[in-house]
């Protein structure tokens, strides 16, 4: 699972509780390598936007390997393998923001960097699927991301529950265990369906190359840094497309640049429970681009990085 997306408090607010910062930070550095360390299968729901999906997990490490295989049991068997946090096959589209839970080493959970920007403390304890846990939260120190809470298994280290809410205290996401079990999973538990297609990636086109990426940010909210920068031609139009992925170590968001013509572009401004997506029209002496930012910071954040896109060949101003 990818260490938690982004988790936050209770709907009633932060827990007001005794709180140590020292504990906590140690709960997330057992937690980074829990899921690399500790075998388990389990059945979790998952609500945003106020749907709900209920999952199926089976996770085993041996051999230095980490292999999971995650099924979806609302409606289709929708499902996906993964090995080493590599999607091997996929059968159908799992619930918006799922797909991304089995993707642990993306959040290694740097508990010293992520002091810096959240206020990690122990807020007390809890029960979760039968299970004593752990609750640390990550208050934000400031308004570009969200806040998480993190109930942590006493046992394993492992998530048994996060919530992410809005600086309004607004539930946005939420990732529950039902059951957990932490016997290691059987190879025919970790044998996916034969309506699971197998994954091919392009090699090459796509790979994170900065030095030939001309387009930068001039703003990005404290603590967020780039991490991959990519440009690749779009196999339709042929344009090329540059894709920006910046993290603060917990929140993520990437930007997308691709040159446009005419009037059928237009400026966006959406939100689905944690992800938003802004669009901005941008015009440069080489023409018109569309910014595109996507990700798991408040919207505002991601208006604000949109506009602040610049491109060091020819620098683009807003379009009035």
């Amino acid at each position: 699972m990818r260490a938690i997306p982004l988790v936050p408090l209770l709907l009633g607010g932060w827990l007001v509780l005794p709180a140590h910062a020292d504990d906590a930070q140690d709960h997330l550095k057992r937690l980074a390598l829990a899921e690399q360390k500790q075998s388990f299968q389990g059945t979790f729901v998952y609500e945003r936007n106020g749907s709900f999906s209920t999952h199926r997990i089976w996770h085993r490490v041996a051999d230095g390997k980490v292999r999971e295989h995650l099924l979806q049991l609302d409606g289709s068997a929708l499902e996906v393998l993964r090995v080493d946090g590599v999607t091997q096959c996929v059968s159908g589209t799992l619930e918006a923001g799922v797909s991304n839970l089995p993707d642990s080493p993306a959040h290694a959970f740097d508990a010293s960097k992520l002091s810096a920007w959240y206020d990690i403390k122990v807020a007390g304890t809890s029960r979760v699927a039968g299970r004593p846990a752990t609750v640390v939260t990550l208050i934000p120190k400031d308004q570009h991301r969200y806040g998480m809470e993190l109930h942590l298994d006493k046992d394993t280290g492992l998530p048994l529950k996060s919530l992410l809410l809005s600086d309004k205290g607004q539930l946005l996401e939420r990732f529950q265990f039902t059951d957990l079990q932490t016997d290691a999973p059987t190879d025919q538990m970790l044998e996916p369906s034969a309506d699971c297609k197998p994954v091919s990636v392009a090699k090459g086109k796509s790979e994170p190359q900065k030095q030939q990426v001309a387009w930068r940010s001039d703003w990005l909210p404290p603590g967020f840094e780039l991490s991959s920068a990519a440009a690749r031609r779009d196999p339709d139009s042929k344009a090329l497309v540059t894709n920006l992925m910046y993290d603060d170590g917990l929140a993520r968001f990437s930007v997308f640049i691709e040159p446009v013509s005419g009037s059928d572009a237009t400026d966006i401004r959406t939100q689905l429970g944690p992800t938003v997506a802004v669009s901005r029209r941008l015009s440069t002496p080489k023409g018109d681009a569309m910014v595109t930012v996507v990700g798991e910071i408040p919207i505002g954040t991601a208006e604000r990085v949109a506009l602040s896109m610049r491109n060091d060949a020819a620098a683009p101003a807003a379009k009035k």
